[in-house]
Formats: structure tokens, sequence, C-alpha cells
């Protein structure tokens, strides 16, 4: 049974998300499924995959948009505002910080190592999210097609993203309607036995 889902307990969760999570929003994917599908059992693992598309497809950034999302998607729109206050203030509060620091740190070994570090770790992140977000489409060979093909796009033509995203679109809808016959196809043959 999910836990309770109170405006604090999402605002304490994307907080907590926002501070642990180094190397943009594509980092905090995982963490996004851990504890909204996982640990807290809010979010199904098919919604979230949807809001993660949905989040990368608008404009703005990847984890705004996926906190503002699943907060509605909790609490409607006082759940959007708790949650997208949550994600981005611990990045506000480090930026600040940062800013009157930086030019004191920036030469450090100490610091510079750290840096090295956390960007080594943002690719297991990153790697993590992928594989997560890749296992319901492992046996739909149309969603197989679509990833390889826009793998291709990007990595081997260079195509810009907003080409692909609207190629994407366009092939899902085709896909679903595709799909859509198929299966009216199927029922009325069962109708007429």
């Amino acid at each position: 049974m999910a836990k309770d889902s109170s405006l604090l307990r999402i605002f304490l969760t994307m907080m907590r998300i926002g501070a642990m999570t180094f190397g943009g929003g594509y980092a905090m994917v995982p963490l996004f499924q851990d504890e909204f599908v996982n640990k807290n059992g809010w979010i199904s693992n098919d919604d979230m995959v949807n809001m993660i598309a949905l989040g990368q497809s608008v404009p703005g950034a990847i984890a705004v948009n996926c906190s503002i999302l699943i907060g509605y998607r909790l609490k409607r729109f006082r759940g959007a505002i708790v949650a997208v206050s949550g994600v981005v203030l611990p990045s506000i509060i480090v930026l600040t910080i940062i800013t009157f620091v930086y030019a004191a740190v920036r030469d450090n070994i100490y610091v510079s190592g750290a840096l090295r570090g956390i960007r080594a770790a943002v690719v297991a992140l990153l790697v993590s999210a992928f594989l997560t977000f890749m296992k319901p489409f492992y046996k739909d060979a149309v969603a197989m097609v679509a990833f390889f093909a826009a793998f291709l796009l990007s990595i081997v033509l260079d195509s810009g993203s907003i080409y692909i995203i609207i190629g994407g679109i366009i092939f899902g809808i085709i896909a679903g309607i595709w799909r859509i016959r198929i299966q009216n196809n199927s029922d009325s043959g069962k109708d007429t036995v």
C-alpha cells in the first residue's frame, strides 16, 4: 500500500533529491524512480516512464518538468508548486554559496578531484536511469526500433533533438493507430466466430 503523500512529504522528498543529485536533471531520473515508484508507491512505473518522456519533450529542465508532473499527479496544483519548490531550493542555496566562494576554491586540487569524482558518478547514474527506463520496452519490438532509430539519428547523423522528438511523436502516433487497427481487426475476427 502506498504511503501518505502529504504536501510536506512531497516537498521533503523532492528537496532530498534536489540536494543529493549532481550532474543535472537526468541524474535525478533514477532517484525519482526509486522514491516515487519503488519506496513510496505513489506512482506506477508506467506513469513514471510517461512523465519522464513528457518532461524531456517539453521546453525547460527535465528535473523541473518532472517534479511539476509528479507533484500535480499526487496533489494537483498545490502538489506541483510544492514539488518544484522542493527540487530547486537546494540548487538555489548551493549556487548562491558557490557564487561567493568559487574564485577562492576553483584552483584547489581537492575541489578539482571531488568534481572529477562527481562527474564519474553522474555517468553511472545516467546509465542506471537508461537501463531502468528501457526495461518495459525490451519486449516491445516497435519501441526498440524507435529507440535505435533515434539513437542512430542522434549519434551517427548528428540530428538535432527537436527533430528527433518530433519524429518520435509522429512515429508514436502512427504506431498507436496501427496497433489500434490490428486490435480492432482481431476483435472483429473473434466476433464473427
